[in-house]
């Protein structure tokens, strides 16, 4: 997959990953999809470095998607724990 797919991918991952945390988020939806991006990448790189599962050069496998929106959550609870309470 080239760099385009994978931010395609991050793309939908942030907002799977919204969906799958609905509330309030300190950056809205710009910041969910950058977030999503930076997920696909963190969660592509985690899991073909450390889980010894390399990531396919498909767009549609399972694993990559995995990959992705397990590694937006991670940013996006990170991303609230941080900075959660500066839009009060």
């Amino acid at each position: 997959m080239g760099i385009i797919s994978w931010i395609i991918l991050g793309l939908l991952a942030g907002a799977i990953a919204k969906f799958l945390l609905p509330g309030r988020d300190p950056g809205g939806f710009i910041g969910t999809t950058l977030i999503g991006v930076a997920g696909a990448f963190i969660g592509g790189w985690i899991s073909s470095r450390w889980l010894d599962h390399p990531i396919a050069k498909d767009f549609y496998d399972g694993t990559t998607w995995a990959a992705a929106i397990g590694g937006s959550l991670v940013l996006l609870v990170a991303y609230r724990i941080l900075f959660g309470n500066s839009r009060n």
